[in-house]
């Protein structure tokens, strides 16, 4: 009987450790999409910004090699 206390109070910390995990576990596209909706606009100007310089810097390399 006096087992049993402890095997709850086991389960119940894995069932919080599991809740935990389970946070932890969500993944870097999902954590990206949360934080694109939370910044709005901002987030597609660095996007935007972004795709420019990668094209602009394809386009440098391929005047500058042609």
């Amino acid at each position: 009987m006096n087992n049993e206390p402890e095997n709850q109070n086991l389960r119940g910390k894995e069932n919080s450790t599991e809740a935990v995990k389970t946070k932890e576990k969500d993944s870097f596209v999902k954590l990206a999409m949360r934080n694109m909706v939370k910044k709005g606009s901002t987030s597609l100007f660095h996007f935007f910004l972004t795709i420019v310089g990668v094209i602009g810097t394809l386009l440098g390399l391929a005047i500058a090699f042609h």
